[in-house]
């Protein structure tokens, strides 16, 4: 089984749900090893897949299919056939998965969005959230052009971490300064989550649950409760529903794992 030889280790902690987004498999950027370590250790009957888990955009322009990208869709695979739900919410990046709306590929459900429901009985509404960034929407050449600039950035980020590292100094990420320094960056956030707030309440649901930006947190707006699982490419975060309905995000990064309940990660518009 090679690198599943991890596989039969008991997890150590097992949450009711798991939001996992914006993997980005066949990007260089995609840290698939890290969440397949975080994995390792996390676990839960019902695993949402919340867009671009698969990067086409990327893989359009050049092929990037390391190892650990296959591991990860085989491990959700195997999940799957074990009886675990899981549920596939394309993004923008994932598109050509939009027409299988319905479909089940091993076990996994592939759907448009989702209405997740927690122990309190409150509905969320599961939505990528691209849909609502005029950006790739209206200037799809625009969000092509982030997209390169921002891999250079991640690129870039690694040198200067790597040259950190050698100096004892801690991890410092380049898009997370940039994007809460640069006021426009800030307002797009902001606007984004009133938007996708406002779209779960046309839902008749009580909260969204959603990825797309990067941006990992959990915020009330206007009575609606708004999470992001955010990325992992960058903040390697995931959202996690507890069996007591208790919702948290979970930081998976060197030197050690972290948790915390409302943690703002570096955003990206994708």
């Amino acid at each position: 089984m090679g690198s599943y030889a991890m596989d039969d280790v008991k997890p150590d902690h097992r949450f009711r749900t798991l939001f996992i987004s914006d993997v980005h498999l066949g990007a260089s950027g995609s840290q698939a090893d890290q969440l397949l370590d975080f994995l390792r250790y996390h676990d839960a009957a019902t695993i949402y897949l919340v867009g671009d888990i698969v990067d086409g955009w990327a893989l359009k322009s050049s092929w990037h299919w390391p190892q650990s990208h296959n591991d990860f869709v085989q491990k959700m695979l195997r999940k799957a056939r074990k009886g675990a739900t899981i549920i596939y919410v394309p993004g923008n990046h994932d598109e050509f998965l939009r027409s299988y709306y319905g479909t089940h590929f091993g076990g996994i459900e592939v759907v448009e969005n989702a209405i997740h429901t927690g122990v309190d009985g409150r509905r969320y509404l599961v939505i990528h959230g691209d849909i609502f960034d005029l950006v790739v929407q209206n200037a799809r050449w625009l969000a092509l052009l982030g997209d390169k600039a921002y891999d250079f950035a991640i690129r870039v980020n690694r040198l200067v971490n790597a040259f950190r590292r050698s100096f004892g100094f801690p991890y410092w990420s380049l898009s997370k300064w940039a994007k809460f320094k640069v006021k426009n960056a800030v307002n797009y956030i902001g606007a984004f989550e009133q938007t996708l707030a406002s779209e779960a309440g046309r839902h008749g649901a009580d909260g969204v649950i959603c990825g797309h930006i990067h941006h990992a947190t959990i915020r009330n707006e206007h009575g609606i409760r708004y999470m992001n699982c955010g990325d992992w490419v960058e903040s390697c975060t995931a959202l996690a529903e507890h069996e007591d309905g208790r919702f948290e995000i979970i930081t998976w990064a060197d030197p050690l794992p972290r948790s915390s309940p409302v943690l703002p990660i570096s955003a990206r518009a994708a």
